[in-house]
């Protein structure tokens, strides 16, 4: 918007029909009101047969004239228990009583009889002379340090705490230490280790949260102005299983605002291979923090590519599980049905190792279910049925990265790999489902925040900042929506049988359909650096698995980068200094 435009009806004021339609217009919409407007004129008065006349464009509907006059007293009803929706408190942890399964009647979900965890263990592991050396270390060569008492957790988090004051504000990428719980933790990891108790590769590994996540103790602010001082006094479940396994919470890091782009209510998060380009987002101080060697690794989230996008930007090695795989107790809501937990480190094979201490049903979150991981860090690419996205590697017009991606089918077949082409099914109505599914369940999640008016405290107030995605958003049609995930139905059947011949899909990581669709459907992905420009930034390529396939692409993405070294790289600026 180029200037501002006051919304009607906001704070009490009386609502005027003529204002609203101004108001629409402003952000760019047809005059022609949605039907969810009815409900926001009525506030004021009942609605009318013109009201409904005008809304009828928009719903792509046609009624005659006494079918609006038969229609009124129902609407009219409805805009009364609406009202009564409205009083009644909602937090955003509630969950809608309809929960979304990625698994449908005849898929399985694979079980094991006995578990397989079997990380990789390197050898000739030694202590630096200089510890700020391992700054950049893979969580499985620094759980080495830790496992061998060649380093004590407590020094770790020493080394990744100065780091964070240091270059946090560099980055922007930090929204609060949490030094008092970290250093207790830490000297309780001590004596363990010297006592002889190792609680396995996590142990004394310092990480950084999202701060979506949940922390007694600390503020937990979403990232958004209208939130920067609340507190929520429990943790998250997934900080329990870290607590848990031994990992030591050093910081809670930047997302972009209420978990969009990389712009929160302190600035903007920055790439750490170029200051001048922010981390991209919404997961973008956990990829920057762990590009930078501020942490050993990071959780994030992802809902439409919040952990595959700034591990592109930043050279992070990501990981979306399947949805249903981590539960998100304690973590913010956006999209009850698409939002995911997941690691950024510097390694895939670092993701298996946290994946590993985070999945499993907690009791709490409605979508999870148990399901095997079986990890063997020892798997081949020859073990693996691989498919690549043809379409999307021979794409000439906007594909930037095709010497890249077509330089990785190269690297793979180098090592074994016998790969098949794959196409994902074709669903004209796709792009759709975005904005009837995610924006609504959204709008949703902070319908409080749009009606109190407190989204105008928002730092990004764009057409496509989530001020304004809400509003629009309030106005789909419950009608659209159902339809909308009927479709989705219809997709997550059909992807399910696209890869019944195939373990992984190696696709551009934003070719073709393969962020959308993989987001909707469920499936897991792993994302890993493939390369960078002539500018010095990194680019990516995606491992999509099968539904609970987290091993499998993990395992991909391991080969590809044993047999590469973008994952090695350094950001100069942050490098350890001599």
């Amino acid at each position: 918007m180029s200037e501002h435009v006051e919304a009607p009806g906001v704070a009490g004021t009386p609502v005027d029909r003529r204002r609203f339609v101004a108001y629409f217009g402003a952000l760019g919409l047809s005059g022609t009101l949605f039907p969810g407007t009815l409900w926001a004129l009525a506030q004021q008065r009942p609605v009318t047969k013109e009201m409904i006349a005008e809304a009828e464009a928009i719903a792509d509907v046609q009624f005659t004239d006494a079918q609006r006059e038969e229609m009124l007293e129902g609407l009219n009803a409805n805009v009364k228990a609406f009202e009564l929706i409205h009083q009644t408190p909602l937090a955003n942890g509630v969950e809608p009583a309809t929960a979304f399964d990625a698994v449908l009647p005849g898929m399985t979900v694979p079980m094991s009889r006995k578990p397989i965890f079997r990380p990789g263990r390197p050898t000739g592991v030694k202590r630096p002379a200089r510890l700020e050396e391992v700054a950049f270390w893979p969580v499985f060569r620094l759980a080495e340090l830790v496992r061998t008492r060649q380093v004590k957790p407590s020094e770790l988090v020493e080394l990744y705490l100065a780091r964070l004051k240091q270059h946090g504000p560099t980055l922007e990428a930090v929204i609060e230490l949490t030094e008092p719980r970290a250093r207790a933790q830490a000297a309780q990891l001590d004596g363990e280790i010297a006592a002889g108790h190792y609680r396995g590769p996590l142990h004394g590994i310092p990480w950084g949260a999202k701060d979506l996540l949940a922390t007694k103790g600390y503020r937990t602010t979403w990232g958004a102005a209208p939130y920067k001082d609340q507190r929520i006094e429990e943790d998250a479940e997934v900080v329990k299983r870290l607590d848990a396994a031994g990992a030591v919470l050093v910081a809670k890091l930047t997302l972009g605002a209420l978990a969009q782009g990389d712009v929160w209510y302190g600035g903007q998060t920055k790439n750490p291979w170029n200051l001048k380009q922010g981390s991209s987002g919404s997961s973008a101080g956990p990829a920057a923090a762990t590009a930078a060697g501020l942490v050993g690794f990071a959780i994030g989230s992802e809902t439409l590519g919040s952990i595959v996008s700034p591990s592109t930007r930043c050279g992070c090695s990501g990981l979306r599980p399947t949805f249903g795989r981590v539960p998100r107790t304690g973590a913010m809501a956006l999209s009850w049905s698409m939002d995911k937990l997941g690691p950024l480190c510097r390694a895939a094979e670092d993701c298996a190792l946290v994946l590993n201490a985070i999945q499993g049903p907690d009791g709490r979150d409605p979508h999870m279910h148990e399901a095997a991981f079986d990890w063997d860090a020892g798997t081949k690419l020859s073990q693996l049925r691989i498919g690549y996205l043809k379409s999307a590697f021979e794409a000439t017009e906007r594909h930037p990265t095709k010497a890249y991606d077509d330089a990785v089918l190269d690297v793979l077949r180098a090592q074994g790999a016998m790969l098949k082409p794959f196409e994902w099914p074709d669903f004209p109505a796709l792009p759709a489902l975005r904005s009837a599914i995610l924006s609504a369940e959204a709008a949703a999640s902070f319908d409080e925040l749009t009606r109190s008016g407190r989204d105008q405290l928002m730092t990004a107030q764009g057409k496509g900042d989530w001020p304004n995605v809400f509003r629009v958003a309030r106005f789909v049609p419950a009608v659209e929506y159902i339809n909308a995930n009927r479709i989705r139905t219809q997709l997550m059947a059909a992807t399910y049988d696209a890869m019944k011949d195939v373990d992984v899909v190696v696709s551009p990581s934003f070719g073709g359909a393969t962020l959308l669709l993989t987001n909707l459907t469920g499936n897991p992905t792993a994302v890993v650096p493939s390369g960078f420009t002539p500018e010095g930034t990194p680019v990516s390529i995606s491992f999509v698995g099968q539904l609970w396939g987290e091993a499998a692409a993990l395992a991909a993405a391991k080969a590809y980068q044993e047999a590469t070294s973008w994952n090695t790289r350094v950001p100069p600026l942050f490098a350890p200094t001599a």
